[in-house]
């Protein structure tokens, strides 16, 4: 009696889930998976998207938390701005501002960059790159121009860049063989 009225919850809850669809789980892209369903299991346990249900079930294992260190665009883009000072970095806000860089022997211009982060994929829409150039012709008399040009494309461009390593890197750092097993074992 007991069992059935922890089976019931549990089908109710994974119905609950399967139904919220657009989200939750992502469409896979059949080209880069393999058709052999015990191939496309393997792949997907061995890349951390699936759950093992022997680990499901020891609950010795601590829960997964994520942070700013684990999104490697965030990453990527604080490693391509740390030689500027920064005003704010807002993880959960998205948001990354630096403070007025100037080269040492000019202090009549410089420059301010601000992210936008508008996804967490690796793709050249999911950040927003906006550079202001500012030039003094004396303390009180600035000029501040956000402007589109060749830097923008290149801070965009290692961001993207890095944030790609990183996310190779932590791939590589994940994966888990996974050892198929034959019925009856």
């Amino acid at each position: 009696m007991l069992k059935i009225k922890i089976f019931i919850p549990i089908i109710l809850i994974i119905f609950s889930l399967t139904s919220c669809g657009k989200g939750f789980f992502k469409p896979g892209d059949a080209r880069k998976n393999p058709p052999d369903p015990k191939l496309r299991v393997k792949k997907n346990l061995e890349e951390g998207k699936g759950f093992r249900l022997n680990n499901a079930m020891s609950g010795n294992q601590g829960t997964n938390f994520e942070f700013a260190s684990s999104n490697e665009l965030w990453r990527a883009s604080l490693d391509v701005l740390d030689f500027m000072p920064l005003t704010s970095a807002n993880y959960s806000g998205g948001v990354i501002i630096t403070d007025w860089y100037s080269e040492q022997n000019n202090d009549n211009e410089s420059i301010k960059i601000t992210i936008r982060f508008l996804s967490n994929e690796i793709r050249s829409d999911a950040i927003d790159v906006n550079i202001f150039y500012k030039k003094c012709i004396s303390t009180n008399n600035c000029k501040v121009n956000k402007q589109d040009g060749q830097l923008k494309k290149e801070i965009t461009k290692k961001i993207l860049a890095k944030a790609t390593i990183y996310k190779k890197q932590s791939k590589d750092k994940n994966f888990k063989p996974y050892i198929m097993s034959t019925p009856g074992e």
